[in-house]
């Protein structure tokens, strides 16, 4: 069983420690500076911009992004499922005309 281990990451210029597992290490430091990044061009040039305002748009703006690809992944899987199954409908066709 792995153990949490802490992970310091730094967004808009403040430092959090996060226990996370090591297999996830990098997976989170990469999100860190996506979310650093995000904040970054949402906060532009205003540097006194309110850290929670800039920090509830960022995750605003991943949210919608994640929905978004969730919606195109259910699409894909409703696609794949329907030419599955015209696949298998063919397949079963095929089957009983050579007997």
């Amino acid at each position: 069983m792995s153990q949490s281990e802490p992970v310091s990451v730094r967004i808009l210029d403040r430092d959090y420690t996060v226990g996370v597992e090591p297999d996830e290490r990098d997976s989170l430091t990469a999100a860190a500076r996506m979310l650093d990044a995000r904040m970054r061009e949402i906060r532009g040039n205003n540097r006194m911009a309110a850290v929670d305002r800039v920090a509830v748009l960022a995750a605003l703006n991943l949210a919608h992004e994640m929905q978004l690809l969730r919606d195109q992944l259910a699409e894909q899987q409703r696609r794949f499922q329907s030419t599955l199954g015209d696949l298998n409908r063919r397949l079963d066709h095929a089957i009983d005309s050579t007997r």
